[in-house]
């Protein structure tokens, strides 16, 4: 936990020389979006309060995992950051719970640079991780990208939807224009990834960080198989939703940008 604290320490001259430099002069009024810190440093979430309100986000924050749990089920914010270390209940714990209700953006904030906490943290249900220390507008990037993924979850339905794609996180069903389509639980894990994704190629590594808890080996083709047969049955018309981008990954084509 020390550690934890010099780092958080470290970080705090950096949130207050950036906190009232604006990178961008807003065009349009929109609406304010609301973030949750879960973090156990009082001064760093009144600097990070103080940042991401210069930046037209609202930020509420608690100080140790049982409260936030209790506050990330409420519903009333677009966007968790969580701290890894934490009181009661470490960040790991109150993810794993969170993601049994709620289906949320969360930010992971670790300390932890190891492969295999990040890798615990995604396959637990995080969206993205940041390891400490960081630069605040890395952070508020990582935070817009996130919020700007064209996938709608559901907090309450658990539904992830582009298009005329439904994809139930808790009934592991998947319906295109209300019709049942018949996938794997294979199929269903990597389009819950790409639907979550849409919009970013997600690459054949993260593919198989999320799905086998390792990178993929340069002459693996399960994945290619696997994915070849999912596009078919998401195609209609000729169009096709997923595309594999040669030598990086795949890609699922946003909504608001039609298919091919």
């Amino acid at each position: 936990m020390a550690g934890s604290k010099v780092l958080k320490q470290s970080m705090a001259p950096r949130l207050a020389a950036e906190g009232s430099l604006r990178t961008e002069t807003p065009t349009r009024k929109e609406k304010v979006r609301s973030i949750l810190l879960i973090d156990d440093d009082d001064a760093l979430c009144s600097l990070m309060e103080d940042f991401f309100s210069a930046h037209d986000f609202r930020l509420d924050f608690v100080h140790e995992g049982a409260t936030g749990l209790a506050t990330a089920f409420q519903g009333k914010h677009d966007l968790i950051l969580l701290d890894v270390m934490l009181p009661v209940l470490d960040g790991f714990e109150v993810l794993q719970r969170l993601r049994e209700r709620s289906t949320v953006p969360v930010i992971m904030l670790t300390a932890r640079s190891a492969q295999e906490d990040r890798i615990a943290g995604l396959n637990i249900g995080a969206d993205d991780y940041i390891v400490k220390p960081f630069g605040p507008h890395e952070l508020l990037a990582r935070a817009r990208a996130v919020l700007r993924r064209p996938g709608h979850l559901s907090a309450t339905s658990g539904l992830v939807i582009e298009g005329d794609i439904e994809l139930n996180t808790k009934t592991r069903e998947v319906r295109r224009a209300n019709v049942p389509l018949a996938v794997t639980s294979f199929e269903f894990d990597v389009l819950s990834l790409l639907m979550r994704s849409a919009g970013r190629v997600v690459s054949r590594d993260q593919v198989a960080t999320v799905l086998y808890n390792r990178e993929a080996t340069p002459f693996e083709r399960s994945f290619d198989v696997h994915i070849s047969h999912l596009r078919r049955k998401l195609e209609t018309d000729g169009r096709t939703l997923i595309r594999t981008i040669r030598g990086v990954g795949y890609f699922f084509v946003p909504a608001n940008e039609g298919a091919e």
